[in-house]
């Protein structure tokens, strides 16, 4: 039985969401995405790639590439995506989440409670304006006593 097609009518061919045509080879552990394509025939071309894992020609849409070369020239550079990729990216993809909800929370927090914010805010400026002060008045004096030394921050 002749390995299934998909609804794009080719081998490793899949229509996205958006109407286009994604080409990709599954190997092992890995996926080959050889790239998104605008019609069904551009991604099957580059699905001739597979020639890289020295498939038959019988396994491929188009038996006709018959050189190395002539798979390249078809397909973009590969980019192989494998577990720990798949990894990483839903790790950085829930730190987003997490630091988005962190901001929609205090977007909602300051818009309940506008007072707090607007006088925690006071208070942190009323402390940088005392310790700009403090850094000037140290700064006037002589510099011979050397024993001093500068306010800190806090």
């Amino acid at each position: 039985m002749p390995p299934r097609r998909g609804a794009s009518g080719f081998r490793g061919v899949r229509v996205r969401p958006s109407g286009r045509f994604t080409a990709e080879i599954r190997a092992g552990g890995f996926r080959l995405t050889l790239g998104t394509y605008n019609t069904p025939e551009e991604a099957a071309r580059a699905h001739a790639a597979a020639w890289r894992f020295r498939r038959p020609g019988h396994d491929m849409n188009f038996p006709d590439v018959e050189s190395l070369e002539e798979a390249e020239f078809l397909a973009p550079p590969p980019c192989l995506v494998d577990d720990e990729d798949r990894r990483r990216h839903r790790q950085v993809q829930r730190r987003i989440a997490i630091a988005e909800r962190d901001e929609q929370l205090m977007r909602q927090w300051r818009a309940q409670s506008p007072d707090a914010f607007f006088a925690n805010l006071r208070a942190q400026r009323r402390s940088n304006r005392r310790h700009r002060r403090a850094v000037a008045a140290f700064d006037r004096e002589p510099e011979y006593n050397l024993d001093r030394k500068r306010p800190s921050v806090g």
